[in-house]
């Protein structure tokens, strides 16, 4: 169906344009991954742009809902384009994901700069590609042509040219993409011989014909990543062809953690650059730059990737210290802001290095195996090891806090970690499927707002050929429950059925602390003040965290119940547990208590009653 062309490049455009970059990149993300040769063949880089653009999508449509829910009809232009570009940093996966979101981060400081218009116009919109491929050039240590790179500059150079409105010249970038990606094979000796384009460079064509498509209402002819004269024998690199080892034998580097059965995994590290406790988290796949180096033998060991609050003077130093360090290294943001990926063989000096600059989080280390393309300088083949059987039937589940992650991990859960204002994207619950390697999966959100998010997820792996059935869990009390009734050994409809049941007896409760002030089912609370939210609704407002769960826990009790079930966050002291523990007991006769530790989950406690 045709878009409703957009005249101008307002915030309904910026709308329209994420919504369709996402849509064109979910149905390319397969055919980017395949051709992902380049200087690692882990085959993510559609993955990791849709992610990137899904991230970015978010962050306008909560924009445009804030808007709608204080009464305005929508954002201005400003508002959009920094939502976009924040979102799209904030939710970056692998080097070309880095790199689009700092062309998404150029065009928003030309379109949301002081004296910027309400609407741009043709004019606006060329201004804003120029600045976008030069902001991204300049963030890349050494750039290499044959790359995205090399497809930004090529789109902004033919925008530069046109004339007319912002339909005429997002048309001319895109067209100037296109013939610039054509040409990647010549530019760059390893897609030659591999018979593709650049993998980055095609997901950035597919997200500028999503621009064309949202001023035009029509979608220009997709263009394929194969073909031409340099057409060849084309390698799949998918899934069951991927060469980056889970399995090592040495010692992890500082802020690398084994998590005893030999499975590397991503960790975290603190301010100190030390490992929390509890702190690993699954491995997700990595995508190495579009810049740096090119591969051959003795290549960094490890990608190490985090977002860091620091200044612009600090992440100065810190290029030059990570450049000598390693290479493929990427820093985009500004505004004290940034997203760092560099290839190194000592990861801790990397993440050290950071911790000088300012505060690094969100961090992510995977270690490069020995038949890694980037270590040895040859490509895998279709000899590489090909993933086991796979299992009859798992469980996939959204979780709050490190140690609600162990707690289900521990009944053999396959786990995806949200934290506090950082849900999951529908990829990632895509990733956590795909990882749990089972013919059957239940699904668990275990949050209200993500049952879309986890729709869209389940829709792609039945395309895939998993059976998936998604149980519409909204806390991870439900989820525990429904955990608490799974037996892999019954029919797959019956486990589904007696899980649903029992997530659905389950009453689910939080106690958090008010960020501000605002209107609630029980009143108006203040900025401080306790809430006790018992089905997602505030149901109680206090000033003592101990009386307000009490009061929650007894309102809840009231309509009945034989099992509570407390979690208690990090900062919610245990004598509130001893005391809700005691109040149970006391008042409430045959109704037993198990309590929980979830780690950093958000609520100071979250309460369930079955």
């Amino acid at each position: 169906m045709a878009q409703v062309p957009q005249t101008f490049f307002d915030a309904l455009a910026v709308r329209s344009w994420c919504g369709l970059a996402l849509e064109a990149l979910g149905r390319a993300r397969e055919e980017i991954d395949a051709i992902n040769v380049y200087p690692v063949a882990d085959g993510d880089t559609g993955t990791n742009l849709y992610l990137t653009v899904e991230s970015a999508t978010a962050a306008v449509e909560a924009v445009f809902e804030g808007h709608e829910a204080g009464g305005d009809r929508r954002p201005a232009l400003a508002d959009a384009v920094r939502a976009m570009a924040h979102g799209a940093l904030i939710g970056a996966r692998g080097n070309s994901g880095t790199i689009l979101a700092q062309l998404l981060r150029g065009m928003a400081q030309v379109l949301a700069g002081d004296g910027a218009p309400a609407h741009a116009d043709g004019q606006g919109l060329r201004t804003a590609l120029r600045h976008a491929a030069d902001s991204a050039r300049q963030a890349v240590a050494h750039p290499v042509e044959g790359t995205v790179l090399t497809v930004a500059s090529a789109a902004a150079d033919a925008a530069g040219r046109a004339e007319g409105d912002c339909g005429a010249v997002a048309r001319a970038a895109h067209e100037g993409a296109r013939a610039a990606l054509a040409e990647t094979p010549a530019r760059l000796a390893v897609l030659q011989r591999a018979g593709v384009v650049d993998a980055g460079g095609r997901g950035l064509v597919a997200v500028l014909a999503a621009l064309v498509e949202t001023f035009t209402g029509e979608a220009p002819r997709a263009m394929p990543a194969v073909g031409g004269p340099w057409s060849g024998s084309v390698r799949t690199t998918g899934p069951g062809l991927r060469t980056r080892v889970e399995h090592v034998a040495e010692p992890p580097a500082r802020g690398v953690a084994d998590s005893g059965d030999g499975e590397r995994r991503h960790t975290r590290v603190d301010a100190r650059g030390d490992l929390p406790q509890g702190s690993a988290e699954p491995a997700e796949p990595g995508e190495c730059a579009d810049a740096g180096a090119v591969p051959g033998a003795g290549g960094p060991a490890f990608e190490v990737i985090y977002l860091l609050e620091a200044g612009e003077a600090a992440v100065a130093r810190l290029r030059d210290r990570l450049d000598a360090l390693g290479d493929s290294l990427v820093v985009v943001g500004g505004d004290g802001l940034w997203n760092v990926h560099v290839h190194v063989d000592d990861a801790g000096a990397a993440v050290e290095a950071g911790v000088e600059a300012g505060r690094p989080y969100r961090i992510r280390i995977t270690h490069f195996g020995a038949g890694d393309v980037h270590t040895t300088g040859t490509e895998p083949t279709a000899t590489a090891t090909a993933p086991g059987e796979r299992a009859q039937r798992a469980v996939v589940a959204v979780v709050p806090g490190e140690g609600l992650a162990d707690l289900y991990a521990g009944a053999g859960a396959t786990t995806v970690l949200a934290r506090p204002g950082e849900p999951p994207a529908s990829g990632e619950l895509v990733q956590a499927v795909r990882r749990a390697h089972a013919r059957e999966v239940v699904l668990l959100p275990n949050d209200a707002d993500l049952r879309h998010t986890a729709a869209a997820a389940a829709e792609q792996v039945r395309a895939e050929g998993v059976r998936v059935a998604l149980i519409p869990t909204r806390s991870a009390v439900q989820g525990i429950a429904a955990l608490a009734v799974h037996e892999p050994e019954r029919r797959f409809d019956e486990d589904v059925v007696s899980m649903t049941s029992a997530a659905g007896a389950t009453r689910y409760a939080e106690v958090t602390v008010a960020e501000r002030q605002s209107w609630t089912m029980a009143g108006i609370c203040q900025a401080g003040d306790v809430l006790g939210l018992v089905d997602g609704d505030v149901a109680v407002i206090g000033q003592d965290l101990t009386a307000t769960a009490e009061a929650v826990l007894d309102r809840m009790l009231a309509a009945g119940g034989e099992l509570v079930t407390l979690v208690l966050g990090d900062d919610a002291p245990e004598s509130v547990a001893a005391h809700l523990e005691t109040r149970v007991r006391e008042g409430y006769l045959a109704v037993d208590t198990v309590v929980y530790h979830g780690g950093r989950q958000g609520a100071l406690l979250l309460i369930g009653v079955e």
